[in-house]
């Protein structure tokens, strides 16, 4: 027994081209795919423009949306224009890819200097404030801080050289930066 094609309204010609496909004709099926992707591709543009992002998705969405329509082309109502369930699933792919890349945008990264603040000149006078604060300090503790802090060696370096212990050290540091705080404190008030 043989199917009988089921009749979409006559006007409609993707409507007729998915009733021919459904019937088993695959190179009316093939063109139909091929005039929807057009037009679901111009449409997700318009989208991503719309949003601010950049094409990169596009093709993505016209792809889910194509596959979207082959999984689910038995929902589809012959009685109905095709038109606008193919739009309907579009749009929500087109919405869907969206939200996967989020509200993003995407600047070239030549012009990217230009968002970034000028570098702060230095104050002639923090170093000589810098190093009237590390005078109040005790000598092994000014040593321990400037080896440290200013001179980039670790806490073992710095316990090896003054024949501590790492834990000594530490402690004397944190001492050292406490001292240097309230001193600091006291400087500006």
């Amino acid at each position: 027994m043989r199917a009988q094609p089921i009749k979409g309204p006559p006007d409609d010609p993707w409507s007729r081209m998915m009733t021919a496909s459904i019937a088993g004709d695959e190179g009316v099926y093939r063109r139909l795919l091929e005039d929807i992707s057009r037009s679901v591709r111009a449409m997700a543009r318009a989208a991503f423009s719309r949003a601010g992002v950049g094409d990169a998705d596009v093709e993505d969405a016209v792809q889910e949306t194509l596959l979207a329509i082959h999984l689910k082309r038995h929902t589809w109502d012959p009685e109905q224009p095709l038109a606008p369930w193919v739009y309907a699933i579009a749009r929500h792919k087109v919405v869907d890819a969206l939200r996967r890349r989020g509200r993003r945008r995407v600047e070239p990264i030549e012009n990217f200097e230009e968002f970034l603040a000028a570098p702060e000149a230095e104050d002639p006078h923090a170093l000589s404030d810098a190093r009237k604060l590390l005078e109040t300090l005790a000598p092994r503790q000014r040593d321990i801080v400037t080896s440290i802090s200013l001179g980039g060696q670790s806490i073992a370096e710095t316990a090896k050289r003054l024949s501590m212990t790492e834990v000594a050290v530490r402690v004397a540091l944190h001492r050292a930066l406490k001292s240097l705080g309230a001193a600091w404190r006291r400087s500006v008030e």
